[in-house]
Order: C-alpha cells, then sequence, then structure tokens
C-alpha cells in the first residue's frame, strides 16, 4: 500500500469501480414561474423527483452566481494553506464547527478535508446525546485568519441559501398535498450548517472514498460542486451506483431523512458517496437544512390514515443530530444512530 494509510480503504463489497455510469434521468428542475412552467408543474415535477429519486437538480435558483463564486475562490485559498495553518481553526467533539481533515463514515476514513460553519451563529444544540441530560451548549464559527474575505463571503452566501432552501421547502409541502408554510415552522432557530469540500487526488481511486455510502440526517441538502464530479447516487429501481454530471451552476438537491419520515415514506432519503479522482482535486459546498434542536420528528399528522398508519416513532431532532455526530471522530464499533431505529414495525405497533 506504500505510505497510504490502511484506515482510507473501503471494505471490498464497497469500493467503487472505476468505469462509471452517468445517472440519466435524474430530474433538473427549472424554479422560474412563467406561462409556460407554472407553480402546478413545478409542484408535480418537485413531488415526482423527490418519490422516483430523492435527487433532482434546480436551475433559475436565485442565488447569484457572483455569491457563490466568491465563496468556492475563498474556500481553495483557505485549503491551499499549510495544514499547521489549517489546524488553527480545528474542530473538535466540544464544538465540531471549523476545520477536520480525519472524518470517518461508516467507521471508514474519508479521502478530504473539510470546514464546517453553522448558518446561525450562536447556533444551539443539546449539550451531549444521553436523553436524561437536558443542558444545551452554543456552537459558534471559527474563522481563520486567511483569506480574510471568507467570512463576508460565507455569511452573504448563507443568506442567499437560506432562501432557497426556505424555497424549495415550501413546494415540498405543497407537493405533498399541504399548505405551503407547514414546514417553516420547524425552522425558527434551525440547526443547519454549512460545509466547505476538498477533495484530494488520490493515488488509490479504486479502494477509497471521498465520503463512503451514507443518507444525510436531516431535512434537505442542496449542493453546490465544482465540474470535476464524483457524486453517485444508488438508484432506486436497481441499486446500481450512478454519478450525477454537474450541471454549470446548479445545485444538486436531495430529500434527508427527516423529510421521508415527515412524508411517512412517500419520499425517500437516498444513499450517496463521492468518488475520488486519480488526476484532479475536487472542491463542493453542501448546505444542510436542519429544523431547531427540540423539534420532534415524527410523521405528519394530515399524512397519517387508518389504511397508511404511522411509520415511525417521534424522535428528538438535538439528540439525534449529537448523536450522530459522535460518529465523525471516532470508531463506534457499530452503525451510528437511523431513522430506522424508530421505525414501527408490525409486531411493535399492537
Amino acid at each position: 500500500m506504500g505510505e497510504v494509510d490502511e484506515a482510507f480503504i473501503q471494505a471490498v463489497e464497497h469500493r467503487p469501480k472505476l468505469t462509471t455510469t452517468e445517472a440519466e434521468g435524474i430530474p433538473l428542475i427549472n424554479l422560474s414561474i412563467s406561462n409556460s412552467n407554472s407553480i402546478e408543474t413545478l409542484v408535480e415535477e418537485i413531488g415526482d423527483a423527490c418519490k422516483n429519486w430523492g435527487f433532482f437538480q434546480v436551475i433559475n435558483h436565485g442565488v447569484p452566481l457572483e455569491n457563490r463564486e466568491k465563496l468556492e475562490l475563498a474556500s481553495r485559498k483557505f485549503f491551499a494553506q499549510a495544514t499547521e495553518e489549517k489546524l488553527k481553526v480545528r474542530r473538535d467533539e466540544l464544538n465540531p464547527l471549523g476545520y477536520y481533515d480525519t472524518e470517518l463514515t461508516k467507521n471508514v476514513r474519508d479521502w478530504k478535508e473539510v470546514f464546517d460553519l453553522a448558518v446561525k451563529n450562536p447556533t444551539v444544540i443539546p449539550a451531549s446525546p444521553e436523553a436524561a441530560d437536558n443542558g444545551l451548549r452554543e456552537l459558534v464559527n471559527r474563522w481563520p485568519e486567511y483569506p480574510s474575505e471568507l467570512r463576508v463571503a460565507y455569511e452573504e452566501y448563507a443568506k442567499e441559501m437560506e432562501k432557497l432552501a426556505y424555497k424549495l421547502l415550501e413546494l415540498i409541502s405543497l407537493s405533498l398535498g399541504l399548505p405551503a408554510n407547514r414546514l417553516s415552522g420547524f425552522f425558527n432557530n434551525h440547526t443547519s450548517f454549512f460545509r466547505l469540500n476538498h477533495y484530494p487526488s488520490c493515488p488509490i481511486p479504486n479502494l477509497a472514498l471521498g465520503v463512503g455510502r451514507h443518507k444525510d440526517g436531516g431535512a434537505l441538502t442542496i449542493l453546490a460542486q465544482d465540474d470535476v464530479g464524483g457524486l453517485q447516487v444508488k438508484r432506486k429501481t436497481d441499486g446500481e451506483w450512478v454519478q450525477v454530471r454537474p450541471t454549470p451552476h446548479a445545485y444538486i438537491v436531495n430529500v434527508g431523512d427527516i423529510i421521508q419520515v415527515w412524508s411517512n415514506d412517500r419520499y425517500e432519503s437516498v444513499e450517496h458517496r463521492v468518488m475520488v479522482n486519480s488526476e484532479k482535486e475536487r472542491f463542493s459546498m453542501p448546505f444542510f437544512l436542519n429544523p431547531d434542536h427540540n423539534v420532534m420528528v415524527e410523521p405528519l399528522e394530515e399524512l397519517i390514515t387508518e389504511q397508511n398508519p404511522a411509520k415511525y416513532r417521534a424522535y428528538n431532532w438535538g439528540k439525534f443530530f449529537a448523536n450522530r455526530r459522535r460518529s465523525n471522530f471516532k470508531k463506534l464499533g457499530v452503525e451510528n444512530i437511523q431513522i430506522s431505529h424508530f421505525k414501527i414495525t408490525e409486531e411493535s405497533s399492537y
């Protein structure tokens, strides 16, 4: 293996194929309303995409390209620094905001380095995952000395991304037959965060992954990626890993676990992962839309009927989030917490 740490090596059954299948059919949705594109058409397209793929891309989304480009450039400048400079804003278990380069997914190390930022500064979360602990703590963004423009670029961009996230939430709510504002009340003091990702070129692209297979625990993820590509989605129809080709200036949106629970499994959070490249580095910027820490996540009562009873027990988002974060830092030896742990089986419903 030479100098490559074995911690990066995926189990045989999860190693990527170097020949990839393009993801034909992932919906590309135009968010602008016009005579030829009514709100009804848009809502139907969003609903079909959530149901059939769990992923879609959006164009004419309203986020100024200038804001995105400023943050992308600042991100590249930050990651180009020497490691000792980046480690000055290193995150830890007490404050999971900042720089990190040894993150684990499914107990295997990812081939990447990240810089995490909260959208609300400070962001309030539970002090611990323990059910009996009612304490809270504040997460505060850490800012590097260089590049000095990173903070302003990020804060301007985050405002625009919040607007897009709320627009998408409304469309998803309408697609479920609910009022546009049905979901917005869960996000008054939301715990959303951003991640700046850098995936260096990798000498073992057939053995390692930028991010291992996973589902996103929050409500929505909105991803900006560069033109290198690498995101793969597990296609629902046949379980095949397919690659999402970058569309210039578009955003890739995926339904998270919370939308799956709220919709009572009408929409599904889909497994995805990130390939690495032996020749090129890759940059991406995902925005993770998460509700308030005290929100109890459960199927929406309007979507529950006698024929379609609730498929999940209620769980506290803040505790779920705190529990999930632990597995980013150390091997737990077991699968980290998933919504499947709250699934109501036929046996348990009697």
